[in-house]
């Protein structure tokens, strides 16, 4: 018995997302059923859709998901219908990382979440007039009215909190977030620098605002990004168009470099910058994804005075306990999410893509 729903579809890499009737099948023992609320829009979903990745198309992508729970197969223990729900990727739950609390580095993350299209057993979750399409896509595969979502993937939030206010955390903004608070770890009178001030860079500046951090510099090409983050806790912005990044931030540092780099943009040239522009035992955290296969040059003597070079997943959270907490943040005020959001209807979804990458909006929220 399957149940038919309206998803965005991408038929093939480049292709546009169109909209159309797709087949869920039964929740699985450890699957919900999920109505969907509102899903965050990613440059993430973006990449996959364009080919560059080789996740199955045609295929249901969207991995920042919010709704509540309908159906939980036999299984379920954490989450009951009715609930609220933001949706994460999901893991297995029984390797060493996700044991030792670091589901993001879970040993199956890749096929499981970004370019398998299938459950573990390979079975399909959607499927149109009786042929399989890509799904599963961060457990989720979320651009839809209905998702069929992994148990790994639902972390249950608090329901005074509106869904369209918070699906972003399920990506964006606990990878920015996590990039601050779980690598860096800023100490009294440190400088973080953030290197792209889009979702997960402004997330990054919300999240060192709240840290001992004394100087957050937010470094982009738009000026009224950087204006925004300005007003979410950056006490120094640099305009990557109009000045040198190195001087830049030794002239705001006394020479001495930055203490901790978020890098969010996903090009090499500015990953060596940012490098090169770390303290002494500075830290620099790679978020932003180039195609698979990118390499950088490094200077390995500049590396010697103790600089780190650190990929990060996901902010390395665990969701079931961060997700939680960034939703009582917002509540209370101290993550003002909604700066970032511009909500857009379900139907609009191509709407959102071209604003997206047209830099017009920051971080789309899809309604339904």
């Amino acid at each position: 018995m399957s149940l038919t729903t309206r998803a965005a579809v991408v038929e093939s890499g480049g292709a546009p997302f169109t909209l159309s009737d797709v087949q869920l099948e039964e929740p699985g023992p450890h699957e919900a059923l999920v109505r969907m609320v509102a899903t965050g829009l990613c440059h993430t979903d973006l990449g996959v859709a364009s080919g560059g990745l080789p996740f199955p198309l045609p295929g249901v992508l969207g991995h920042e998901g919010a709704g509540v729970v309908e159906a939980v197969g036999s299984a379920v223990t954490g989450v009951a219908p009715g609930d609220h729900v933001v949706l994460s990727f999901t893991s297995c739950g029984e390797c060493r990382n996700c044991r030792g609390g670091h589901p993001a580095y879970c040993a199956t993350w890749l096929p499981l979440n970004l370019i398998g299209g299938r459950r573990a057993d390979g079975s399909s979750t959607i499927s149109r007039d009786g042929e399989p399409l890509g799904g599963h896509f961060f457990g989720q595969s979320s651009f839809a009215e209905r998702a069929l979502v992994d148990e790994r993937s639902l972390v249950k939030v608090d329901r005074d909190v509106p869904l369209e206010s918070i699906a972003p955390l399920g990506c964006g903004v606990q990878t920015g977030v996590g990039a601050v608070w779980n690598v860096l770890e800023p100490t009294t009178g440190s400088t973080v620098v953030v290197l792209g001030a889009g979702a997960v860079g402004l997330s990054a500046v919300m999240a060192a605002a709240l840290t001992p951090a004394t100087r957050i510099i937010a470094v982009d090409r738009v000026a009224e990004r950087l204006a925004l983050a300005r007003e979410l806790g950056a006490t120094h912005t640099v305009d990557a168009g109009e000045a040198d990044l190195g001087e830049a931030i030794a002239l705001l540092t006394d020479g001495q470099g930055a203490d901790g780099v978020v890098e969010t943009t996903g090009s090499v040239a500015v990953l060596r910058q940012g490098v090169d522009a770390l303290a002494a035992r500075g830290t620099l955290v790679v978020v932003g994804a180039p195609p698979f296969g990118t390499e950088v040059a490094l200077d390995v003597n500049g590396l010697l005075g103790g600089k780190r070079i650190v990929g990060l997943t996901l902010g390395d959270s665990e969701t079931q306990t961060v997700i939680p907490a960034l939703v009582r943040m917002v509540k209370e005020g101290r993550l003002p999410l909604h700066r970032l959001i511009s909500h857009y209807p379900f139907a609009d979804i191509d709407r959102a893509v071209r604003d997206m990458s047209a830099g017009k909006t920051i971080k789309p929220v899809l309604t339904f």
